[in-house]
């Protein structure tokens, strides 16, 4: 009798070990943005082609995300299987040993159709700890029918002065048209992705090689005296307080003469259900100052498994199928080509079909070769990242230092109050955070 209930025993732990190896669940977080959410939508595909795997979301603003993901991986909470994380973690955090390389994509992955500019911004040694499912850098997006009333053409890669003097040409204040929007928000990755970006073709750097705080130089004094004075004169009221998302509706309805930011939005305003202007835009690169430089990011959201987790085989699986030139393909049968994830790779830009659905396709791919993450800035820095500085102590300081120049914006302070306290704060930051002895 025992035996026999010894043997049924075994044969249901048997049973149940089974179902467990036959099903793994993975937890996504993810960013509630228009592209994950298609994601989302077409999970279906995935574990029809997975029998053995479940997919559970966890989908956030992009500020929560961020604590989130960063909290538990941090404390190895093991809370998600596969994190969306963007370019300014990757390097950081691979260098911490909190993530998985993702070396088994599968043999039809193709890892070196990536783009070499945002494959190299997602990867450590040689190695890539993350999977880019759409790529960015900036551009000007502007306005053709208001450049030709004004007699002038926009060359496709302009300089500073050419775009500030065209800007103030074409405004409007009275007509409430603006000649130029630029972001002022205050935030690391608000005005300050784009304020970084434009330093480094003005010559300036956040540090030098001995990680000394660089505002009170004067490429910075440059920088920010230019921004400055053509937002006042070019720009729309209020601008302290305008992020991608308000500019993007201020162009959208016609406010806006030229708008130099994230290329991902090339898609919403050409798109006739969206935009007021949308037959009237044109694109151009970011400007430069004959420095070498040109005053673009580089971004990318991407796709990454924590160090430590037990499901790496399947995670794994997920961002092949997620970042793989069959989702982009899967995407295009169902949304149309000018839908799909841009940014990430070269097959996709030489593709026919795309170039005729996206007539933003090739300022989009100029624009995102153009960005090199370890050579961002003319001078020689100890850094990586273009908009950014990839160490841990960037978010809060570029924060504050980004509030100090959304003050100047609003005339709140001045360019030269504004530039000392982002170098007194930056000194003090740096100093305790052990960077300078």
């Amino acid at each position: 009798m025992n035996k026999h209930f010894a043997a049924l025993m075994g044969a249901a732990s048997m049973l149940v070990a089974a179902q467990a190896m036959a099903e793994t669940k993975l937890t996504i977080a993810t960013v509630n943005n228009g592209d994950m959410i298609r994601m989302q939508g077409l999970t279906e595909d995935f574990t029809a082609k997975n029998p053995d795997i479940t997919v559970e979301w966890v989908t956030l603003e992009e500020n929560v995300l961020r604590q989130k993901v960063t909290t538990d991986i941090a404390t190895k909470g093991g809370q998600f299987d596969v994190l969306t994380i963007g370019t300014y973690e990757v390097p950081i955090w691979a260098k911490k040993g909190w993530l998985m390389p993702l070396d088994n994509l599968g043999d039809d992955y193709d890892v070196d159709d990536l783009l070499p500019a945002i494959r190299a911004g997602l990867s450590q040694d040689g190695k890539l700890y993350a999977a880019p499912f759409y790529g960015e850098s900036s551009m000007v997006m502007y306005r053709k029918d208001l450049f030709e009333k004004a007699g002038i053409t926009m060359p496709d890669a302009p300089t500073w002065e050419f775009v500030a003097d065209a800007a103030r040409k074409i405004t409007d204040k009275d007509g409430e048209v603006y000649g130029i929007c630029l972001r002022g928000k205050a935030g690391w990755g608000e005005n300050m992705a784009f304020l970084t970006a434009t330093a480094n073709s003005f010559g300036a750097r956040w540090f030098d090689e001995n990680w000394v705080p660089q505002f009170d130089q004067p490429e910075w004094k440059n920088t920010l005296d230019f921004y400055v004075n053509l937002m006042k004169d070019a720009g729309p009221p209020g601008a302290s307080s305008n992020g991608f998302n308000e500019n993007l509706a201020l162009f959208n309805s016609g406010k806006c003469g030229m708008w130099i930011d994230a290329t991902v939005a090339a898609s919403f305003v050409t798109n006739p259900k969206e935009s007021m202007v949308a037959d009237k835009v044109g694109f151009a690169l970011a400007p430069d100052n004959g420095l070498g430089k040109r005053g673009n990011w580089l971004w990318a959201w991407s796709l990454a498994v924590p160090a430590g987790s037990q499901k790496v085989e399947a995670a794994e699986k997920f961002i092949a199928w997620a970042t793989g030139k069959g989702y982009t393909e899967l995407v295009a049968s169902k949304e149309g080509w000018a839908n799909v994830p841009p940014g990430t790779r070269t097959s996709l830009y030489e593709n026919p079909e795309y170039q005729k659905a996206a007539p933003f396709a090739k300022m989009t791919i100029d624009s995102i070769n153009s960005a090199d993450p370890t050579k961002p800035t003319v001078k020689p820095v100890p850094y990586t990242g273009v908009q950014f500085v990839a160490i841990p102590e960037f978010q809060g300081l570029g924060t504050t230092v980004g509030q100090q120049f959304s003050s100047a914006l609003a005339g709140q302070t001045t360019v030269d109050e504004a530039l000392a306290s982002a170098q007194a704060i930056a000194t003090r930051e740096m100093t305790k955070a052990g960077y300078i002895k």
